[in-house]
């Protein structure tokens, strides 16, 4: 096995921790462990022994061991655990590499993962639209990533070595907006006791983030519009036009084309503001990247904690995966956190994560069969026609009689819905 490692690539190992006749101390596997791990470090491992303590397991695991299986095995159990180190160590390999193109962001050890066709074309738009000077919108749910997303267009455009300044827009009081965004002169107001920059003038020459544009007061969005369209701004208390040069990236969690209807946001400002707007996905449509950023977070938080944790057990994983995660990423990256403080053994538990009950997500119609699909749309056109047969018969396109025969077969009721 030694000399098929070092000789070509390999994406499991599966050993025995005792393989001569009459031995149980496990020390022979201990010592191909550790002389695999010379050879690879980053080669997903796994011990088996048909005598399984505890002490067995935690000085596999010390060694650098992934998992460990217990002899006699169950094959779903052992396919199970494979399956997940496979898993584990793509997305090793995928975060390494997205921590390398994140280099670019001055140094900043943040990753976006991406192994999902959603976020991989995010982040092929992203790439594609980086090195224009074009306004960016960037929107999603709260969590999703947006304000690392808008870093990461900064790092990948040509203003990369100059100023990123970031300002949550939404959250600055009418009083200081203008002062805040354009800067004042000393003496302007009564706490203007020198002069100062504003964030446009910070920014000039390179990238300015506005997150929450969604918020901006009304009174306050024909300032920003001018100061978007002409790059012209005066400080407070001064006559003199300023100019600054700045790449427009701006994010919300709103939806401005209904605040647009609504008269609370200017159709002008968002025309400015999305020449190209990229949409992140919540967690629930792209799940290839939750064991993946749940991988990523353990590393991190059970670095920072001086945790020894190996990984997550694969009844974890599974569960994160059908998880409806409602804060997205980051109440991934909270619960991955709270799980390293609570761990008590090496590998992150079901129990560890303490996820709450009843957020557990519906499984997709491609992994439904066709009875549990048919009962899950006549439920949810119960539910949209409260419970009225005839209006979700009539929805569903079938007959009264044909849904209560539907009804009747699926064993449901029509308070069900």
């Amino acid at each position: 096995m030694l000399d098929i490692v070092g000789r070509e690539p390999v994406d499991v190992a599966l050993i025995d921790l005792n393989y001569a006749r009459d031995t149980t101390s496990g020390a022979e596997g201990l010592e191909l462990l550790d002389r695999l791990r010379e050879r690879d470090p980053d080669l997903p491992v796994v011990v088996m022994t048909a005598w399984a303590t505890v002490d067995v397991a935690v000085t596999a695991m010390h060694h650098g061991a992934n998992d460990f299986i217990e002899k006699p095995w169950e094959n779903q159990r052992l396919l199970s655990v494979l399956r997940n180190q496979l898993a584990l160590a793509k997305a090793r390999r995928q975060g390494r590499r997205l921590a390398d193109e994140n280099a670019l962001l001055r140094g900043a050890a943040e990753e976006m993962i991406a192994a999902s066709p959603a976020m991989q074309d995010v982040l092929t738009m992203a790439r594609q639209v980086a090195p224009s000077t074009a306004s960016v919108l960037v929107t999603g749910e709260p969590g999703t990533g947006k304000s690392l997303l808008a870093r990461m267009i900064h790092g990948w455009s040509d203003r990369a070595e100059a100023p990123l300044i970031s300002v949550n827009v939404g959250g600055l009081p009418e009083t200081v907006f203008e002062s805040e965004m354009f800067g004042h002169v000393k003496g302007a107001f009564t706490d203007a006791r020198a002069d100062r920059a504003g964030r446009f003038e910070l920014a000039d020459g390179g990238t300015l983030f506005l997150d929450e544009i969604g918020n901006v007061p009304p009174a306050q969005q024909a300032r920003l519009l001018r100061a978007l369209e002409t790059g012209e701004f005066e400080r407070v208390g001064s006559s003199r036009t300023q100019h600054s040069d700045v790449r427009i990236v701006s994010a919300t969690n709103a939806d401005l084309q209904e605040l647009v209807a609504k008269g609370s946001f200017r159709e002008d400002l968002l025309f400015r503001i999305n020449t190209v707007e990229i949409r992140l996905p919540p967690l629930r449509e792209r799940r290839d990247d939750i064991a993946p950023l749940a991988t990523a977070a353990l590393g991190r938080k059970a670095t920072q904690y001086g945790r020894g944790l190996g990984g997550f057990e694969p009844a974890a994983l599974a569960a994160m995966a059908q998880y409806a995660w409602p804060g997205n990423v980051r109440e991934l990256n909270s619960v991955v956190e709270r799980a390293v403080l609570l761990a008590s053994g090496s590998l992150v538990t079901l129990a560890d994560l303490r996820l709450s009950a009843g957020r557990q997500a519906p499984p997709s119609l491609e992994d439904m069969s066709l009875e549990d699909a048919e009962r899950a749309l006549i439920r949810s056109a119960l539910r949209r026609h409260d419970g009225s047969v005839p209006a979700a018969a009539e929805a569903l396109g079938l007959s009264r009689s044909a849904m209560y025969r539907r009804l009747e077969k699926l064993g449901l009721r029509p308070e069900e819905g």
